[in-house]
């Protein structure tokens, strides 16, 4: 089933015997984004992710760019489900890679476009998704996309007790703050 056709690349939903394919391409992926700060491990993650694949397969939320029988490409996507009621139903992206040599081809624009096209389908909203904050060539992309900045996470190492380098764990007068700060 074809689902959006970019020159000769296809995007569509895959048969289940290219969970092995998705599954080294998101290793590639998430050692790719270690250099930009992810806490995620790829190769052992990989059984996991051939799993998570199989159940994307399943339930029509990972596609794949194809172009002459040779996977280039994925997505995976799900409408966002939680505990509190919102007033738009959101569509979260939550992978999209393309092989190096691919890139700059519109790949990932088809990638993402066809997930969103998907999500809409199920009635979503609006779509959201992260991008780690030293990547600046995927905010670039999402920003092109008509991504904004929604939500900012931020992080710091547990074993320091303020956040400087001094890990003593004791707060001075100017390192306390009350809620009217």
């Amino acid at each position: 089933m074809t689902d959006r056709d970019r020159g000769t690349v296809t995007v569509e939903r895959p048969p289940t015997e290219a969970a092995d394919a998705v599954a080294e391409m998101w290793v590639d992926l998430a050692a790719d984004q270690r250099r930009h700060g992810s806490h995620l491990l790829a190769e052992p993650n990989r059984e996991r992710v051939r799993e998570a694949a199989l159940r994307g397969i399943a339930t029509d939320s990972l596609l794949v760019a194809v172009d002459d029988g040779e996977l280039v490409g994925f997505v995976t996507f799900a409408v966002e489900s939680g505990v509190y009621e919102q007033d738009v139903t959101r569509g979260l992206v939550e992978n999209v890679y393309v092989v190096p040599d691919r890139r700059g081809e519109g790949v990932g624009s088809a990638l993402l476009a066809t997930a969103e096209d998907r999500l809409r389908e199920r009635g979503c909203d609006a779509f959201f998704l992260e991008v780690l904050a030293a990547n600046e060539g995927a905010k670039r992309f999402y920003r092109e996309a008509g991504y904004e900045p929604h939500r900012i996470q931020f992080e710091r190492p547990a074993g320091t007790g303020d956040g400087s380098d001094d890990d003593s764990g004791t707060a001075t007068e100017s390192d306390t703050h009350t809620r009217d700060d």
